[in-house]
């Protein structure tokens, strides 16, 4: 256990390093745990994000540090691993396949990894080489020996106990043929829904604007879909997005929204608009980037029916009530996990 409270320090010193990063602050001082030029070394990796990915822009990636931050405290971590007493507990080799559609999307796997006391083999997404290994050397100055643990790798993963692969529908099938023979957590392609019920304030509608474009609607929590009351007027939800109107003069976003326009014009498709977003009523769930799919109802029974016959593509529902808050998607908790799939517990477990 002794073990186990200095991996949860050194978090929670990191949980300090990524708000101050994600707020854009300057080096506040040795309290920190960094000293200056560390500290610029971490801030730089950020600002040469999108240098990797174009939609990993500074604003977002600052936003996503900025809520691991809120979430990498001692209650937090206290409260999370109450449920998960052998924690800590066993060392196995685990490799990690990160996805990198999102900024730190992998880090939750890693972070389970180090507290679980397991070894691994990182394989880190093209799309972000540096924030994860950047945040490891940190963890490394507040608890030594940690980025032996934390091992990445540019090549194969090497011989390994276990695996947790992140990736879409296609690469799945090839995770499930290579790993089928270990412990495993595979993850497909998913997406998140909204349903109204048309009590919904203003506010409410434009803080479900946050669910749908942070990250320009590549995550698997950005809402795709919205499912809503036959006599909903979508002016009130074109009303909600009006704050993110410039997200279309990203280059790439942009790139989108001019391209599945035309095409939908082309194919004769109706749909509606406001000038950055595209919305089309379709009963599918993904909706192309800077689109959104839209699906009435009758009754709120048929919005049910419809969240059970598609659960297992969709990865949370944002609601009003016995849901997701608005504007909350982006932000999950630490046992919020991916695909539901208790993360820590399946390390814990493994024999």
């Amino acid at each position: 256990m002794e073990v186990l409270q200095e991996r949860i320090a050194a978090l929670v010193q990191l949980g300090a390093v990524c708000r101050e990063l994600g707020a854009a602050r300057s080096w506040p001082g040795h309290a920190i745990g960094l000293a200056e030029d560390e500290y610029d070394v971490l801030d730089a990796t950020i600002r040469r994000a999108h240098q990797f990915n174009g939609w990993s822009t500074e604003e977002n990636v600052r936003f996503a540090l900025n809520a691991w931050g809120d979430v990498l405290t001692d209650q937090s971590l206290h409260a999370w691993l109450r449920n998960h007493p052998g924690s800590g507990n066993v060392d196995r080799a685990v490799g990690l396949i990160l996805a990198g559609n999102v900024p730190l999307v992998g880090l939750h796997d890693v972070i389970c990894v180090f507290l679980s006391g397991h070894r691994s083999s990182i394989k880190l997404s093209s799309q972000e080489p540096e924030i994860i290994p950047s945040l490891v050397t940190a963890l490394e100055h507040f608890l030594p020996g940690t980025a032996k643990r934390l091992a990445v790798t540019t090549g194969k993963l090497g011989k390994v106990d276990a695996v947790i692969a992140t990736g879409s529908d296609n690469t799945a099938r090839y995770f499930e043929h290579y790993f089928g023979h270990l412990p495993r957590i595979i993850r497909k392609s998913r997406v998140s829904v909204a349903v109204l019920d048309g009590k919904e304030t203003d506010a409410q509608l434009a803080a479900l604007g946050e669910d749908v474009f942070r990250y320009f609607g590549l995550g698997c929590r950005n809402v795709s879909k919205v499912l809503l009351p036959r006599d909903f007027d979508l002016d009130r939800l074109f009303g909600g997005f009006f704050p993110w109107k410039d997200i279309v003069h990203h280059n790439k976003y942009g790139n989108n929204y001019d391209y599945t326009r035309a095409l939908w014009m082309l194919d004769r498709v109706p749909f509606v608009e406001n000038g950055f977003l595209l919305m089309k009523e379709d009963e599918a769930l993904a909706s192309p980037v800077a689109a959104l799919y839209y699906q009435r109802f009758d009754k709120p029974r048929d919005a049910e029916e419809y969240l059970a016959a598609n659960a297992k593509k969709i990865q949370c529902v944002v609601r009003r009530e016995g849901g997701v808050p608005f504007g909350q998607a982006q932000r999950p908790g630490l046992a919020d996990y991916a695909d539901g799939v208790d993360t820590l517990r399946f390390l814990s477990e493994l024999a």
